[in-house]
Order: structure tokens, then C-alpha cells, then sequence
């Protein structure tokens, strides 16, 4: 293939000799490219132009990271306990309590390891984005050739659809727009050319140059690649992506200082009570030393929820089910959790808050200003003048030639797929034109009937106007000129072209005052940061074809303005008052315009304010300001510039009131994110684009979006929402708080539980004289609760129950509180106290049930050991039963909603049944050292488990007058 002929270009002498130099700089030829040689040789020398992917982690090691928990260590320190234990008894049985143990365990890992199954490969995913072909110049020829193969110093060719595979910058282009917002974050394609910008312009605003990730949506170019691979722009958001630390979830961490706890109680209680019994009994050989060893492995056994990995995995998956109904793919279970905590919401704009969907919402003609209804691309809506349809009159007839000529000076197309979608093909500003005109039954394809085009003049820079002409198809008449030229383009750039304006069929001279008075309405337009565009026309001699640009397009007549926006979901601004009415702050950070930032912020109720539209009108000279000179007004919203010139404790102070943020880079996110977080706030970072990749993974949850998502944003993030809904976002937040709320539930009930065996050793070896089990007869150490009852109490009243308890509905009030506190603990100091309360409860009940049916002690009895300890047995397994129906809630009634979790009520059941198999089966009565139970004994131990209720009903009363005291006293903390 030949070289092909140059691109019509509006270059100027100095861009081309900036073209001349660039090439120089980089050792190429500005009109041939490279050799075929050269390119391959330095290739060889820097590599292609890939991004480097992150290594894998390997199967093995993810299974290993499973145990790496302080709670894991902690069950597999009793395990090595409790074996070594099996093994000093002579290995008379098997080992029970060290193969449960192992097997919680293992399931532990096992669930942990398939869910750690969708590792995340962000920056391979960004490699897998890019590997694409390119065209070419080299050797004097066109080529199509891998992306790969770039190479820095290669005239690259670009044309309407192509993908671009490396930074560079242009030479020559022909009304080339590219789209830009997966790297910018900008809603509507960008303008390029090849003059001059700052050096320290941000890349939204350099419209000089092209980036690797990018495509062309309209128009030609030629560029000299810059940077390839890791040096371009997507190659630095791999890298800030490759640097992310990926920061560990409020649920795990909290659950590591529990666990740290845990082993602390755990040994503390240990070693006292071993000390004690030690110092207290009369030790006459190594069988009496094995036995209080014994007693302190039954203690760690006690104290220990074996099963609480599993139990929390499994709840947590379980909510990784129901959110999953909602919309919501959880990638990494604990991450529910976390979406609990957040307080805060940074989301992006385009395409997460708004449709990303250009929509004309008023037009602006001589007669007055129309309103268009509905939004996005369906052409659903209609044309309304003062609240009212529009009738019949100038204004429609001003409105429908503003709307039909709009769209055919443009190269959009509408559609509608099999599946019923609109979708448009082309610039999205073009096809907003093209959407409107629909929605007034002024179809293109209608007009298309009517108006051939014969000519275009692109957009450009420059120009900042396009125009076609089109012939009149009906126009029959010889007198009557057939040829019709159609501009749309900057108000201000199309009014300077105009010597009349259209005022209904007629047109009127376009004096001074008709100037001033469309000039103000232009503002007002901007004011609402809309998106302005200015239509106008002018019939043509059959002696012109329109051909000659500038010539021909003078003496127009001025049609109208039309305002348009992406416009906001309009689910979105429920969802965001629901998120604000949770104590969540929103805060909207995006790489579009100041004004429009601004805009969207108010509608949706992000910023109640904004200095753009407020404390400092909006007219001409105000968008001729550079942006960073801006007022920042009530100091709700920053842009990028004016975030650089901020040390990092400024920007700490600005975050906690800022809202909106403007014109941002992917540093600056990640630097937004790192300052709330430094504030104590736990941050949920919602994002689609690739640039939204780095902030997604650093921040606490990095939520992506599912259909407008790239697979970039996809793999950093460990939510993705499938609908794209904000509001399902929502939804996932108050998921995760019930979860929150399960969770200690089931805490308050296993650790209250298993207090409740710990004192119960404790104070039965310390206190047995006072309670009949210690006599001149007895063992050294006679146990209240053998070992292998410890066990099966952990395994039929923690498991079942807990788990039941982690599937409890949602509170009335979940999305009524603030969110937690950054530093808050699942189990706070209260929480503490009253576990151990709740466990001193539990342990004098069973110790009073053991000594009402022993001979001597507090209460005379007549039993003997083996049916005092099968009472006390049972009554423990009573008020853990009981006790799972009051950790439900730290202040409400267990009365409370009883019957609204049946999987507790089955859980409760069945622990019940397998309790009366362990009394009553007789190989159960061998394996349990239990004796049968008479009707009478169950109801003393039913009695003495359900004082646990009544201690509790009557705290939580306590507890109720207290804190409506506190508010009445303290009003302001409601």
C-alpha cells in the first residue's frame, strides 16, 4: 500500500514546524514513519508495548493464607493441646475434641479458598484490554500491524473506530474527536488538535495528544508515538494500580484483635486456674499432673468457639447470596461487612450517577424557551412551554427547524436492537439532536427523506462549528433555491455568522438588542451548566455548493440554542438520601467540567450549594476564566489544580466538607481516598473506567460498575453491581449492616456460651468443697463438666444456633443510625461485661443444678456424680438455648419478633433433641459419661436455664429506662 495523500489540515505554520521538531526529537520522519528495520531494532531494545501483569498467586499459597489468622492459630494451639493430651491418656479413645478441631478448620480454609478462587488480576486484565492492531506508516506504506509491536517514533494512522494502542501526539487531524472517558473520566468525546497546551495540562486537557485505551469516535489523525507499554498514561495507572496496597477489610481486622483477645483470655484463664488447682491439691504422682493439665485443656476447649471461622465464613456467605439477588456480586466475603461500615461513598459521575446518555433538556429560540422531557437515548417525551405541550404556533415552528437542522448538520444515527434498546452511532452530542427530533415525530429518517447531503464541513478546533449542505429533495419549484446549508456548533462562534434570526415562518433582522438578548439566554443556559450548542442555516444559490467553508457559511440565519446534560439516574437521588439519612456521606469525584460537576452534585443532592451557579454567576467572561481561579464558594467542590497546590494535612481538612471534585487525574482519587482515610473514615469507592481502577482497589470497597465497567475496574474492585444502580448500592449497604448486626449476635451468644463453660470449670475446681464435689473420697480434681461434654455442648448449641443467628432479618432501623466508628470493636468493653456477666449467670445456674443433687455443699442432695453432672449437663445446654433468643439484641425483648427466624427455632429444636439422645441413648450415656434423666429432673433443669431469660429481660429493661433518660436529657444525640 502506497502512502496515502495528506490529511486535509487547518495546521498552522508553527504546528507544523512543531510536527518537524517533534520528529526530530524522536528520530523519525514526520511524513514516511519508521523503517521496517529500525522499528524492529527498537522494538528489540525497549520491549513491546504491553503492560506488565501482576505474577499469580498460586493455589497453594492461597490455601496457606487461609490459616494465616490469629484465631486459626489459637484453634490449631488447642488442637496440638488436645492431642498431645489424647496421647499422654494412653490413647484409650479417639482423639474427638483434636479431629473437630482439625475438621472446623480445614472447612474454614476450604470455604475461604474458593472464594480466594477469582484472584484479582487488575493490571493483567489492563494487558488484555490493549492487545489490539494499529495502522502504521512505515517505509513509506500503510501497515496494520500488532499493538504490540509499537514502538516510540511510529506515525500512527487514525481513523473513525480505531482503537489507539500508544500515547501520541498529533501531527495533522481532520475533526478528530476521541473518546476519552474510561482514562479522563469525561462524558462527552474530546476535541482534538494539534496546537500548542501547557506542559503541566492534565490529560483531560490535552487535546493535542492521544492515549493508549482510547478510540476514535469521528474524523482522521496522524500522530508520532510518544511512550509505549508502562510509559504511557495507562501504563501509569498499572503502576499506581501494581503500587495499591490492597488494605484489609473492617471485618478482618476486626476479627484479628478478637482473635489476639481470645488467645490472651484464653491463656490467662488457663494458667490460673492450673496454678490454682496446682497450689490447692495435693499432687502424690504424674497421673495427678497429667489430670490438672487435662483440666487446663478442657478450659481452652471451653473458652474456645471451635467453630466461629466456619460459622462467620458461612454467614458471610450467605449474604453473598442475598446480595447477590439484588444485584450485587460480592467477590471477597468479608468485604459485606465492610460495606456496613463505610461512611463514606465516593462515587464517579458518568455512567454511575448519570446515564452517560447526552440529552437535550431546553431549547432557547426567538419566541421564548422550550423544555424537552424524558431522558437517555428511548424517544420517550415531548416539547413543553411554561408547564404546558407546546401548541401550534412560532415557537413549534422555531423549535421543530431548531431540532430537524441540528440533526442533520451532525453524522449521529438512533437505533432500536432486537431487544427493544435505543442505542446511537456516533457523536453523543449530535445524537441528542437526532433524539429530540424523535421525540416530536420529527424523524431523521423522515428528513432524510426530504434532504440528500451533498456536502460536509467538519468540525473542527478551530472552527468549533460543522456544517453540511443538503439538497431539498421536494422542492419542485425552479424559483426556489433547492440547496440548504445547516450549522451547529459554539452559540457564540455560530451568532457572529448571523445576520437574521428565525422568529416563527418569518425572519427578522438580527440587530443589536436581538444579539444582547440571545447572548444572556446563552448564559442563562451555561448558569444551569448545560452543555450549549447553536444552530443556523442559510438557503444557498445553485451557483454555491457549499464546498468553500468559510465563504458560504456567513449571512445565516440564527435558528436557537439548545442546552443539554448527562442527565442524573433518577434512582440515583433516592438512593443518595437514603445513604445520607444512614449517616453516609456521598462525595462525587470525576474528571468532567467544574459547572457540570457542580450541577449534577445539586440535582442529586450531593452539594446543597455551589459557588457556579450561586455565589458567583455564570456568563461569558466567566467561562473564558481558567478553572483553577475559580471561587470554590461554600467549599464544596475542588478541582484537580487546585487539589495539587494542597499539602497533605490541607487536604485532610478539605475532604472532611468538600463534595464534589472536578477534572481529577487517578492520583488524585488515590490521594482522596487516602485522606478520608487517614480521618478515621472507612471508604466505599465506586468507579467503571480504567482510571477508576487504583482508588477502587486502595480504598476500603471498591465497588465497579457491571455493564459500563471495564474489566479493569471489574478485577480491582470486590463489588461489582450488576444493574450499574446506585441504588443497589444502597441496598448492598443495608445488607451489610444487618450483616453487621448478625455478627455480633452471634458473638455476644457463642462468647456469652462459652464464658458460661469456662466459670463453670473455674468456679466448680476452685469452689468444689462448697458444692459437694470435693470429698476425702474424690479424685484429686474432680470437673464439674468433663471434656467430651464441653464438646458436645460446643458442637449442638454454638453451631446450629449461631448460624441461625446469622441469617436473622434486618432491624427496622438499620438505615436509621450513623454508621460505626472507624475504631469501634466488635466486641466493645460493654459487649465484654456483659458477656462475662451473662457467662456468671449461666455458670452459678449449672453449679447450683450440680449441687442440689450431690450429698453435701450449699444444698443437700441425694444423687450421686454421674446424675448431678448430667443435670448440671442439661441445665447448661437450657441456657444456652435460651440465651441464643437474648443476644438477639443488647436492649430489645427476646419476646421481641420471636417467631420471624424459623432456622432458629430449628436450630434450637434440634440442639434440644440431641441433647435428650445424649441423656437418654445408652451408647450415648457411655461416650457423654451421661445417666438418664427423670420428667422431674428436666423440669429443674428447664427451670434453672430459663432464669437466664428472666435475668435478661429485666437488664434490658434497666438498660431501655436508661438510655430514654439519656435522651431526655440530651436531645441533640437522636
Amino acid at each position: 500500500m502506497s502512502l496515502p495523500p495528506p490529511l486535509p489540515s487547518v495546521d498552522s505554520d508553527a504546528s507544523r514546524r512543531g510536527a518537524v521538531a517533534l520528529a526530530k526529537r524522536l528520530q523519525t520522519n514526520a511524513e514516511l514513519g519508521l523503517t521496517g528495520t529500525e522499528s524492529a531494532r527498537r522494538l528489540q531494545a525497549n520491549g513491546a508495548n504491553l503492560l506488565r501483569a501482576l505474577p499469580t498467586v498460586s493455589a497453594w499459597r492461597r490455601l496457606i493464607l487461609q490459616f494465616q489468622s490469629p484465631l486459626v492459630y489459637l484453634l490449631l494451639a488447642a488442637m496440638v493441646i488436645a492431642w498431645t493430651a489424647w496421647l499422654l491418656e494412653g490413647q484409650a479413645s479417639w482423639p474427638i475434641d483434636a479431629l473437630v478441631i482439625a475438621a472446623v478448620v480445614t472447612l474454614n480454609a476450604g470455604l475461604g479458598w474458593a472464594e480466594q478462587a477469582k484472584a484479582q488480576q487488575a493490571v493483567a486484565a489492563l494487558a488484555r484490554m490493549t492487545k489490539a492492531t494499529a495502522s502504521v506508516i512505515r517505509d513509506g506504506r500503510v501497515q496494520r500491524v500488532s499493538s504490540a509491536d509499537l514502538v516510540c517514533g511510529d506515525l500512527l494512522v487514525l481513523t473513525q473506530g480505531d482503537a489507539v494502542g500508544a500515547d501520541a501526539q498529533l501531527i495533522a487531524c481532520d475533526a478528530l474527536l476521541l473518546q476519552e472517558a474510561s482514562l479522563t473520566g469525561e462524558s462527552v468525546p474530546t476535541t482534538k488538535t494539534t496546537g500548542e497546551v501547557p506542559a503541566n495540562a492534565a490529560v483531560a486537557e490535552r487535546t493535542n495528544a492521544v492515549f493508549m485505551g482510547t478510540f476514535v469516535v469521528q474524523g482522521a489523525g496522524r500522530a508520532l508515538i510518544t511512550a509505549t507499554g508502562m510509559q504511557t498514561q495507562m501504563g501509569q495507572v498499572a503502576t499506581l494500580l501494581d503500587a495499591t496496597p490492597e488494605a484489609p477489610t473492617h471485618l478482618e481486622t476486626q476479627v484479628v484483635h478478637m482473635g489476639r483477645q481470645l488467645a490472651l483470655a484464653v491463656i490467662v484463664i488457663a494458667a490460673i486456674v492450673v496454678a490454682t488447682v496446682l497450689a490447692m491439691s495435693q499432687i502424690q504422682s504424674a497421673a495427678d499432673v497429667v489430670a490438672v493439665l487435662l483440666l487446663g485443656v478442657a478450659l481452652a476447649v471451653a473458652a474456645i468457639p471451635e467453630g466461629l471461622p466456619a460459622i462467620l465464613s458461612l454467614a458471610l456467605a450467605l449474604g453473598v447470596r442475598r446480595m447477590a439477588a439484588h444485584n450485587a456480586v460480592i467477590k471477597k466475603l468479608s468485604s459485606v461487612e465492610t460495606l456496613g461500615a463505610a461512611t463514606v461513598i465516593c462515587t464517579d459521575k458518568t455512567g454511575t450517577l448519570t446515564r452517560s446518555e447526552m440529552t437535550i433538556q431546553q431549547c432557547i429560540t426567538a419566541s421564548g424557551t422550550t423544555h424537552i422531557t424524558g431522558v437517555g437515548y428511548e424517544p420517550q417525551g415531548n416539547a413543553q412551554h411554561d408547564g404546558q405541550p407546546l401548541a401550534a404556533g412560532p415557537l413549534q415552528d422555531e423549535l421543530y427547524a431548531l431540532l430537524q437542522f441540528g440533526s442533520l448538520a451532525g453524522n449521529a444515527t438512533l437505533s432500536q436492537t432486537d431487544g427493544g434498546r435505543w442505542v446511537i452511532e456516533g457523536d453523543p452530542t449530535d445524537a441528542a439532536f437526532v433524539v429530540a427530533a424523535k421525540k416530536l415525530e420529527q424523524s431523521p429518517a423522515g428528513a432524510t427523506v426530504r434532504w440528500r447531503r451533498v456536502a460536509q464541513n467538519p468540525f473542527t478546533s478551530a472552527r468549533k462549528m460543522m456544517s453540511t449542505v443538503q439538497l431539498d429533495c421536494h422542492a419542485h419549484d425552479a424559483s426556489v433555491n433547492k440547496l440548504m446549508l445547516m450549522i451547529k456548533g459554539a452559540p457564540d462562534v455560530v451568532l457572529a455568522r448571523c445576520t437574521r434570526v428565525k422568529v416563527g415562518a418569518q425572519t427578522v433582522a438580527l440587530d443589536d438588542a436581538w444579539r444582547a438578548r440571545i447572548l444572556l439566554e446563552i448564559d442563562t443556559l451555561a448558569n444551569a451548566a448545560l452543555r450549549t450548542l447553536g444552530v443556523a442555516c442559510r438557503a444557498l444559490p445553485s451557483t454555491q455548493t457549499g464546498n468553500d467553508g468559510d465563504a458560504s457559511e456567513q449571512n445565516l440565519v440564527f435558528l436557537g440554542v439548545a442546552g443539554m446534560l448527562d442527565p442524573p439516574r433518577k434512582e440515583a437521588a433516592l438512593a443518595i438520601a437514603q445513604a445520607q439519612r444512614a449517616g453516609i456521606r456521598i462525595v462525587m469525584i470525576t474528571g468532567d467540567h467544574p459547572l457540570t460537576a457542580a450541577r449534577i452534585g445539586r440535582d442529586l443532592g450531593i452539594a446543597e450549594q455551589n459557588s457556579f451557579t450561586s455565589a458567583t454567576p455564570i456568563t461569558s467572561a466567566t467561562l473564558a476564566t481558567p478553572i483553577a481561579t475559580l471561587h470554590s464558594g461554600p467549599h464544596n467542590t475542588l478541582t484537580g489544580t487546585q487539589l495539587d497546590a494542597l499539602r497533605p494535612d490541607e487536604l485532610r481538612q478539605k475532604v472532611r466538607t468538600i463534595a464534589v471534585y472536578a477534572r481529577t487525574s487517578p492520583a488524585h482519587k488515590l490521594r482522596i481516598v487516602a485522606a478520608l482515610q487517614a480521618n478515621g473514615e472507612v471508604v466505599a469507592m465506586t468507579g467503571d473506567g480504567v482510571n477508576d481502577a487504583p482508588a477502587l482497589k486502595a480504598a476500603d470497597i471498591g465497588v465497579a460498575m457491571g455493564i459500563t465497567g471495564s474489566e479493569v475496574a471489574k478485577e480491582a474492585a470486590k463489588v461489582i453491581l450488576v444493574d450499574d444502580n446506585f441504588a443497589t448500592l444502597v441496598q448492598a449497604v443495608r445488607e451489610g449492616r444487618s450483616i453487621l448486626d448478625n455478627i455480633r449476635k452471634f458473638l455476644r451468644y457463642l462468647l456469652s456460651s462459652n464464658m458460661g463453660e469456662v466459670l463453670t470449670v473455674f468456679l466448680g475446681v476452685i469452689g468444689g468443697s462448697l458444692l459437694g464435689l470435693s470429698t476425702p473420697l474424690a479424685p484429686v480434681v474432680v470437673l464439674p463438666l468433663l471434656a467430651t461434654q464441653i464438646l458436645w455442648l460446643n458442637l449442638i448449641t454454638d453451631s446450629w444456633p449461631a448460624l441461625a443467628m446469622g441469617v436473622d432479618p434486618a432491624t427496622d432501623d438499620v438505615m436509621l443510625r450513623p454508621p460505626e466508628h472507624v475504631n469501634q470493636r466488635l466486641i466493645d468493653t460493654s459487649m465484654w461485661l456483659s458477656i462475662f456477666e451473662m457467662g456468671l449467670l449461666i455458670a452459678v445456674l449449672t453449679l447450683l443444678t450440680i449441687d442440689f443433687y450431690l450429698p453435701g455443699g450449699l444444698i443437700e442432695g441425694t444423687g450421686e456424680l454421674t446424675t448431678a453432672r448430667t443435670a448440671g449437663f442439661t441445665t447448661l445446654v437450657f441456657a444456652h438455648l435460651f440465651q441464643c433468643f437474648n443476644a438477639r439484641s443488647d436492649t430489645r425483648s427476646a419476646f421481641t419478633h420471636l417467631g420471624n427466624n424459623r432456622w432458629l427455632w430449628a436450630a434450637v429444636g434440634t440442639s434440644l433433641a440431641l441433647q435428650v439422645a445424649a441423656v437418654h441413648l445408652p451408647i450415648l450415656n457411655l461416650a457423654f459419661s451421661t445417666a438418664p434423666l427423670s420428667l422431674a429432673q428436666w423440669l429443674v433443669c428447664l427451670s434453672m436455664g430459663s432464669v437466664v431469660v428472666v435475668y435478661s429481660e429485666l437488664r434490658k429493661l434497666v438498660r431501655r429506662w436508661q438510655l430514654t433518660a439519656h435522651l431526655e436529657t440530651h436531645p441533640a444525640a437522636v
